[in-house]
């Protein structure tokens, strides 16, 4: 059969990956997956064509201040784990793996095979994925590795589906504005949330409930979009996102320096500027900044405080919001990356703050 070894050792990878729990009833599930996966031909052929699908993005959010504190060795191992699992997750619902992109997943729901339920079950297939990080950051607690946190956005509407490529690489993928739009949503997630495009949210709103909408500028778009926080589907049964529990915390205030570097495409930028912290939580802080920044734009923070090594310093966070303040900026921001250790230190300080009140 086509393709039949390299199921195999794919099958065998995941079995081993998951320490030989692989039954035989989930060794029959993932075959069949890979199969649909790998041999399944576009109708139509491999012509350019127009489609409607469902697109997936996943990122893990904070992943390369991670990459810059353990060994190449181990943040293989982190990431083969994590993504055996979320493929898994994804051929079980249904879906296609379009692409990895370092440490994001973009997956497809109706490329191959239009079907009503599309949005329906990539909905379904991203809150397993978010269910799923559970058990993947103990799994990685159990080998001393750090926690991962994804973010991830989804999007439905027509693309482009055909080869791309040379004669020395080439791949069926799909383009087109709505890809871009999906991408977008994406960097606009927090760790453990999913976020919906106003036309997935519409489509899916007898199923799902969401939050408010929150109205951003995306780039390629003349006026702000909605995008939706997925807090839970009724489809194929209730399943509700995980709340991650760090997102919620006692806030002290404080006063100490910090310096921060604008992140653009994930690239530290070489400008650096200086604030002022004013309050404090596990997982975010306020601080008085001298500039203005994008909503939901990311940055790397060093915190000036004892109370951080100097190895754990370096932070990095997404602005949440930001409001003028006579002659500077009160920003809000959510650490998207931090060690064990600096978010130990932050818990104690905090903690130790509260019970001298």
């Amino acid at each position: 059969m086509k393709h039949a070894e390299e199921i195999e050792r794919i099958i065998d990878t995941v079995g081993k990956t998951l320490d030989g729990q692989l039954s035989p009833a989930d060794r029959s599930r993932l075959h069949q997956a890979l199969i649909k996966s790998l041999d399944e031909t576009p109708k139509g052929g491999y012509k350019p064509q127009y489609k409607q699908v469902t697109i997936l993005l996943s990122d893990l959010r904070g992943f390369t201040s991670i990459a810059e504190r353990y060994p190449p060795d181990t943040i293989i191992n982190i990431l083969n784990f994590y993504f055996s699992r979320m493929c898994e997750i994804i051929f079980s619902f249904g879906g296609s793996i379009d692409k990895f992109m370092g440490d994001s997943i973009m997956a497809l729901f109706g490329l191959t095979e239009q079907r009503d339920d599309d949005l329906e079950r990539a909905i379904a297939c991203a809150v397993e994925m978010q269910r799923t990080m559970l058990e993947i950051n103990s799994e990685n607690s159990r080998h001393g590795y750090p926690r991962l946190f994804m973010g991830i956005g989804i999007n439905s509407g027509e693309v482009v589906a055909g080869h791309l490529g040379s004669e020395l690489h080439h791949e069926y993928t799909v383009i087109g504005d709505e890809v871009n739009l999906a991408s977008r949503i994406e960097a606009y997630s927090l760790r453990g949330q999913i976020l919906l495009s106003e036309h997935a949210r519409k489509l899916a709103d007898a199923y799902i409930e969401t939050s408010p909408p929150n109205r951003v500028l995306v780039k390629g778009k003349q006026v702000p979009v909605s995008l939706y926080e997925l807090l839970s589907t009724r489809r194929p049964r209730l399943l509700e996102v995980p709340r991650v529990e760090s997102r919620r915390s006692p806030r002290i205030e404080v006063d100490f320096p910090i310096a921060f570097h604008p992140l653009q495409n994930k690239i530290v930028s070489d400008q650096s500027f200086s604030g002022r912290a004013v309050d404090l939580s596990y997982n975010g802080l306020q601080a008085d900044l001298p500039v203005e920044l994008e909503i939901l734009s990311d940055i790397r923070i060093t915190l000036y405080t004892s109370m951080m090594s100097e190895q754990s310093s370096h932070i990095y966070a997404k602005i949440l919001d930001c409001e003028k303040n006579e002659d500077s900026w009160l920003s809000r921001m959510e650490f998207t990356g931090i060690d064990e250790t600096g978010q130990a230190a932050i818990k104690n300080y905090i903690d130790q703050a509260i019970g001298r009140h």
